[in-house]
């Protein structure tokens, strides 16, 4: 490929078309799990994944996501590398990801200060009523992503994206 003219911004809209496999209408972008791209001064492209959780079973399939991005685009010389020399945390998903995630019937993570305590990881929006009168019913959801919780108000189970 011609990579002159070839941008880290380019990339990036590129890789928008890469979901969550767990949840579909969330790209890899607004999940943050993006951390780095570089174009060296040979073309080389070279693009950094941070998972959201160690051992995230998602993570091999979303690198080939990126890898199949990357070729359809005609990309030939590029590294594709999962890392956690950026740790991941849930400020790291944008507004966008976040609205995705409400749309898509699952709690966003509250924005924290860095400092993850009980409070915050109890509390959680129900994405169905925007009710605060929820109760979390166990931390441990159908991945290590998520917990489960439940809204008093319009008395719907629900997930909530953990806060980290």
């Amino acid at each position: 490929m011609e990579t002159q003219g070839l941008t880290k911004g380019i990339i990036k809209e590129w890789l928008d078309e890469v979901k969550d496999p767990e949840i579909p209408v969330l790209s890899l972008n607004d999940l943050g799990v993006i951390t780095g791209i570089d174009i060296d001064s040979k073309g080389k492209v070279t693009v950094d994944m941070t998972p959201t959780f160690t051992g995230c079973p998602a993570m091999d399939v979303m690198k080939q996501d990126v890898l199949d991005v990357l070729e359809k685009r005609g990309v030939t010389d590029y590294d594709v590398n999962i890392s956690f020399e950026t740790q991941w945390n849930s400020n790291m998903i944008s507004e966008k990801g976040r609205k995705a995630l409400k749309d898509f019937g699952l709690a966003p993570p509250p924005q924290h200060d860095m400092i993850v305590d009980i409070d915050i990881i109890e509390r959680a929006s129900c994405p169905h009523c925007g009710s605060e009168n929820t109760e979390m019913k166990t931390p441990f959801g159908p991945t290590l992503c998520r917990s489960m919780h439940y809204c008093h108000n319009c008395l719907q189970a629900f997930e909530q994206f953990k806060p980290l």
